[in-house]
């Protein structure tokens, strides 16, 4: 195989990384616990903008490790503090990683009226 091909093969798999790593978060499974406009397991998106204020705000509660203590709603709240361990397990396998980009999601959904 040519010098020229393998930098074209190269080029086009960074292109792919490249665009795989800034598409969008996906919120499809945040739809099992949450909506906006009303509470589900989980609370309404809208009210979670509210608390946090910013994108910004609740990036940074994620980045911070996403304690349950630093959660707005799921520390002041009994039925959704008892449903803590499970928002744990998604932030660890959905959002860590992700955290900017998770938050922005949120608050464009909520922008949106839905998610």
């Amino acid at each position: 195989m040519g010098k020229s091909l393998k930098l074209a093969i190269a080029a086009v798999g960074l292109l792919t990384i490249s665009a795989t790593a800034s598409a969008a978060f996906n919120t499809g499974p945040c739809k099992a616990c949450h909506a906006v406009g009303h509470d589900v397991v989980g609370p309404d998106w809208a009210r979670v903008a509210k608390a946090y204020g910013s994108a910004d705000a609740l990036a940074k509660v994620f980045k911070d490790g996403f304690k349950v203590e630093d959660r707005k709603i799921a520390s002041s709240e009994p039925k959704f503090k008892a449903q803590a361990a499970i928002m744990t397990g998604q932030y660890n396998s959905l959002i860590k990683g992700h955290e900017d980009d998770a938050a922005k999601a949120l608050f464009d959904a909520v922008k949106a009226g839905k998610i």
